[in-house]
């Protein structure tokens, strides 16, 4: 596998940091909530939600979102592949509050739009934001993150691939071509 690591475990710790950071001064005097995309996005995002909380000195809520259903490209989807479905967790009421996203990787943007879709389900946030660990262009839907971590430049025939201890056992961000490397 040919892969080119742009992010170990301590630029992803440094740059989880420095995003808590900008969402404190962003959203001062606010009320903020922290909601993950699951998988990858949810990790990041309970990494995100401690580091605020530290900073300002008091718990942040924290949500976890499954999206499988809110994606538009679940009826394209070959029928012997469904999606894992996992629970979303949002036990905290969102009505009036910053709710900031949270996912590894900022695409087509049309992982975002269904995360918005499914959130209020949930309820209505005054306004959601979005932060993202890294950034690799080619947007087809006009979504634009509030707090990046990393832009990555990347070509369509390549993968970003986010790996996390809690379910890789490795924290690192790899660019890989998209055929060598396993989904």
């Amino acid at each position: 596998m040919n892969e080119k690591v742009v992010l170990d475990g301590p630029d992803i710790a440094r740059t989880l940091v420095r995003i808590a950071h900008q969402i404190v001064e962003q959203t001062e005097g606010r009320d903020v909530a922290i909601v993950g995309i699951h998988r990858r996005g949810a990790v990041l995002a309970r990494r995100v939600a401690d580091a605020v909380a530290e900073l300002v000195g008091g718990s942040v809520p924290l949500g976890e979102l499954d999206i499988s259903f809110y994606r538009d490209d679940v009826a394209l989807r070959d029928p012997t592949r469904q999606p894992v479905v996992l629970e979303s967790k949002l036990d905290f009421p969102m009505d009036g509050m910053t709710v900031i996203l949270v996912d590894d990787v900022l695409y087509t943007g049309r992982t975002v739009r269904a995360a918005i879709d499914a959130l209020f389900d949930y309820g209505r946030p005054q306004r959601v934001q979005l932060a993202v660990l890294a950034d690799r262009g080619h947007r087809e839907l006009p979504i634009r993150p509030d707090y990046v971590g990393k832009n990555l430049p990347t070509g369509r025939g390549e993968r970003v691939n986010v790996r996390v201890a809690e379910i890789d056992g490795v924290d690192e961000v790899a660019i890989g071509e998209f055929e060598q490397v396993a989904a």
